[in-house]
């Protein structure tokens, strides 16, 4: 029994590793893992029908692909806003230390960049740009009377970003001191993505507008791979992540972005992660 024991804990070892690999490149071969793990063949096929059953990958000829979201998923606002609600309400607390009275920043769409903006309150005198019906109700319902709020026009997405060529254009016209940008995903190869062309092309605006840019993204992002790149890694000066973010992502963009910004998680009120993703 205790042997039994010992070869389903590698098993659940090797599992982890395997779904590691896949979420961070978005795919893994069956070839480099029996190299990277020293098993059999026959023994990574295995793990990966086991992850295909629950299915965090799917198997194709030769290995597997991350099931983390395909490249053009994009879940509305409402079913994002559910999901590492601790983790968000700890990047928010975190960003918001960045921000001084008095400047003009960016807020790109998405909802942890709609829970920074409710950590904007006690910040005078700012002039906040958003591409994000969402968020410019937050920031239009606080009622300060010292601060402006431009929201640009645009084509709305299933995640109420305004995009295309009006967004674009405004945005090409304005400078900004500091820029925070959501994203769908972000990896060492692709870096931070979207899964909508158009929203990419928005968001590439929004970031040339800005002197700094403030990646904002919790631990489930890292891996996960949207079909347009926004911006690579070394193009951000900082990102504001979570304690659950794994070592391996934090090597890569402690070595690859400005600045690596670990929010303390208070709680742990979100979904879990499996039903979350």
């Amino acid at each position: 029994m205790a042997w039994g024991r010992e070869l389903t804990v590698l098993a659940r070892q090797r599992q982890a590793i395997i779904l590691e690999e896949a979420r961070r490149n978005g795919a893994v071969r069956v070839s480099d893992l029996v190299a990277k793990l020293g098993v059999s063949d026959m023994t990574v096929r295995r793990d990966l029908d086991v992850l295909a059953g629950r299915g965090l990958v799917e198997k194709v000829y030769g290995g597997a692909t991350s099931m983390m979201g395909k490249s053009t998923d994009e879940p509305g606002f409402e079913a994002k806003s559910v999901r590492q609600r601790a983790q968000k309400n700890a990047i928010a607390e975190t960003a918001a230390t960045l921000v001084r009275p008095g400047t003009a920043i960016g807020l790109s769409a998405g909802t942890t960049t709609w829970t920074l903006a409710h950590a904007l309150d006690s910040i005078p005198g700012l002039t906040i740009v958003t591409n994000s019906i969402q968020v410019a109700d937050v920031l239009r319902a606080s009622g300060q009377a010292d601060r402006t709020v431009v929201l640009t026009g645009g084509v709305r997405t299933p995640s109420d970003a305004l995009v295309g060529p009006v967004a674009v254009h405004s945005l090409r016209t304005l400078h900004l001191d500091l820029v925070f940008l959501g994203v769908h995903g972000m990896s060492e190869t692709a870096g931070f993505t979207t899964p909508n062309l158009t929203e990419s092309e928005t968001d590439r605006a929004l970031v040339e507008a800005g002197r700094k840019l403030i990646v904002l993204a919790d631990h489930t992002k890292w891996g996960v791979i949207g079909i347009s790149t926004i911006a690579d890694l070394d193009e951000a000066d900082a990102v504001v992540s979570d304690s659950g973010l794994p070592e391996s992502a934090r090597d890569v963009l402690t070595e690859r972005v400005g600045e690596l910004m670990i929010a303390p998680v208070q709680g742990a009120d979100d979904l879990p992660e499996e039903s979350a993703c």
